[in-house]
């Protein structure tokens, strides 16, 4: 074996025959920002043989205090996230097959895009592609995932393996209603991000190298010190998804459609998610100027504005880049 990975073998739940699966596997990193960047270190430096990271996101400066792979000389060539973390990953580990995908994970390309992979790592920032990882996931095209969240000082992960755990859906039927706190409106800091990264990549070696899940679900205060670890939610009979096998965001059923309105502008519909537009303007006023009444909320986001609706719908100006909309969608009006 490699001595590279000389300490790694060592540890015995590992050992030899656990390396070996460790470098016959395909990982898929979804998002490579606070969580995927961590996560696809942490995964090229245990010699996975193939990580593929998807990412929409070009690398910005005030990416750097939390996503560990990027430096200022990717801020300033703008490079796209998913290729300067593979340029990264290339000099830290060379043996390591790297497949950078500038893409907005979506209904049309995920089955294509998680085809042949082991194991997915959540490091998205919004709750629709998580179902969307859940529905290809439990569908049968990928064996596990790990959820993983974190904003402020607070971060959340669990273990998804479909037919042994219970599935996203089971846990959360619905996605979170209203304006939810994001890491641009409440903040973010690198210790939870880096935290909740590393014990996701746990839970992804152990599965990897030994077939073994822990499904408990653990949460993290990092600025207060308090960790949980929760009993493994248990599988609902009746869930839409892994008991029904309704795959409702990859069928499309329940994606927001996303169409361009006009000239430079992008409209995002989610009707089905009421949105408190006073919340909204106070946790956004320190941020950028803001105006809002009860019928709609603006907020200049230079060089883009970004129009929100009660109902959810917004409308960003400055772009026709849907996945560039849907990503300010999510930083500053949440997932």
């Amino acid at each position: 074996m490699d001595s590279r990975y000389s300490r790694q073998v060592r540890f015995a739940p590992v050992g030899e025959a656990g390396q070996r699966r460790v470098r016959e596997a395909s990982v898929a990193i979804v998002g490579c920002g606070a969580l995927g960047s961590v996560q696809a270190e942490i995964m090229a430096r245990a010699g996975i043989g193939r990580v593929r990271i998807i990412d929409r996101d070009f690398v910005e400066l005030a990416n750097l205090q939390r996503q560990f792979l990027f430096d200022e000389s990717d801020a300033r060539e703008g490079l796209p996230k998913a290729v300067a973390a593979a340029r990264r990953i290339t000099r830290i580990n060379s043996d390591v097959q790297i497949e950078p995908v500038v893409a907005d994970l979506d209904a049309s390309n995920a089955v294509d895009l998680l085809r042949e992979i082991d194991l997915v790592l959540d490091g998205t920032d919004n709750f629709e592609t998580r179902y969307l990882i859940n529905d290809v996931s439990v569908g049968g095209n990928v064996s596990a995932w790990i959820y993983g969240a974190a904003v402020a000082s607070y971060g959340i992960k669990l273990a998804i393996v479909p037919g042994r755990t219970a599935c996203l859906r089971c846990i959360y039927p619905d996605p979170p209603s209203g304006a939810q706190p994001t890491c641009e409106t409440a903040g973010v800091l690198a210790p939870i991000t880096a935290t909740i990264a590393a014990l996701q990549c746990a839970d992804a070696l152990k599965f990897i190298a030994t077939g073994a899940v822990d499904a408990s679900l653990t949460t993290i205060d990092i600025w207060s010190g308090e960790m949980r670890r929760l009993d493994p939610p248990a599988r609902d009979p009746q869930c839409p998804c892994c008991a029904h096998r309704q795959f409702d965001w990859l069928d499309g059923a329940r994606r927001a459609p996303i169409s361009l309105c006009g000239r430079n502008a992008v409209q995002i519909h989610e009707r089905s998610r009421p949105i408190d537009l006073h919340d909204l303007a106070e946790r956004l006023q320190p941020l950028a100027p803001v105006r809002s009444n009860e019928f709609a909320l603006r907020v200049a986001l230079d060089p883009y504005e970004l129009t929100v609706f009660p109902d959810g719908r917004a409308i960003i100006k400055g772009t026709n880049d849907t996945g560039l909309a849907r990503s300010l969608y999510a930083r500053y009006v949440g997932s």
